[in-house]
C-alpha cells in the first residue's frame, strides 16, 4: 500500500481526533529511537511502548475514530494511505493554541446556567469552570475544548453527564458523545478525560464529579495537556 502523506508529532503533541471515511486507512509510526505513544482506535485507548522496532503499522477500519499521542522524548513520523484532512474532524486539541486566554466570567456563566446555590468555592480557567460543593464539584467545559488527561494518587472520582454529549476517555476505553445522566467510576491511577466536541458556543458540557479519598487540587499528574491545559 502506498504512504503518500506525512505527518510529524512532535514531544508532547498529538493529531487531531478525526473520524476515517468509507476506505481501511494505514498508519506507519516511526521513531529513530523506538515508539512511545497512545493511539485511540475507535473505541479503544492503546499505549505503546516499543524500544527495538523502529516503526509499526495500524489498521483504522472505516467510519472510526482515530488520534495519536506522543508522549515519547522526540518526535514522531506518521505515514498515512491517504490524506487523513480529508476525514472528519472532531477535535483539534491546537485549535485556540495562539489565542488568548482569558478565564470564564462567573457572571457571564450564570447569564446561560442555573447555578445550583451552596457552592463553597469556584475554579475558572479559560476553557472549563468548576464549583465546588460539600460533597461534590460541577464542571462545565466550554466547546471545542476538552481537559487534560490526567489520573490520581489519592482519590477514586465518579462522574454523573449532565449535559453536552462528551466525549469520555476512562481507563482504556473511549465513549463518544455520551447521553446525559450516564455515570463513571475513575479508579485511582486511571487516566481519565473529556473532550467537548460541539462547535456552537452555547453547548457546554456539564459534569457532576464526586470522589471518595484525599480531594486535593495538587494530586493530579497530567499525561497529556495540549494547550497546557492548567
Amino acid at each position: 500500500m502506498k504512504m503518500n502523506f506525512r505527518e510529524t508529532i512532535s514531544r508532547g503533541y498529538s493529531s487531531i481526533l478525526r473520524k476515517n471515511g468509507s476506505e481501511t486507512l494505514q498508519m506507519d509510526i516511526l521513531q529513530k529511537k523506538g515508539v512511545n505513544c497512545y493511539v485511540i482506535n475507535g473505541e479503544e485507548l492503546i499505549k505503546f511502548e516499543v524500544k527495538d522496532v523502529l516503526y509499526f503499522t495500524i489498521i483504522i477500519n472505516p467510519k472510526t475514530y482515530y488520534m495519536i499521542f506522543n508522549i515519547s522524548n522526540s518526535d514522531l513520523v506518521v505515514t498515512y494511505s491517504h490524506d487523513p484532512s480529508l476525514d472528519e474532524e472532531i477535535y483539534d486539541p491546537y485549535k485556540y493554541e495562539h489565542s488568548d486566554k482569558v478565564d470564564i466570567d462567573l457572571e457571564e456563566l450564570k447569564k446561560f446556567f442555573k447555578i445550583p446555590d451552596g457552592y463553597v468555592d469556584t475554579l475558572p480557567k479559560w476553557y472549563s469552570f468548576k464549583f465546588t460543593y460539600e460533597k461534590y464539584n460541577l464542571i462545565f467545559i466550554k466547546p471545542n475544548m476538552g481537559i487534560s488527561w490526567q489520573r490520581h494518587e489519592k482519590r477514586n472520582e465518579f462522574w454523573e453527564i449532565l449535559g453536552g454529549n462528551p466525549i469520555i476517555i476512562n481507563k482504556n476505553k473511549v465513549h463518544y458523545f455520551v447521553k446525559d445522566h450516564k455515570k463513571f467510576e475513575i479508579p485511582i491511577g486511571t487516566i481519565h478525560s473529556v473532550i467537548n466536541p460541539n462547535r456552537n458556543k452555547d453547548e457546554w458540557v456539564i459534569i457532576r464529579e464526586s470522589w471518595n479519598g484525599d480531594f486535593d487540587e495538587m494530586d493530579i499528574e497530567r499525561i497529556f495537556n495540549p494547550n497546557q491545559y492548567f
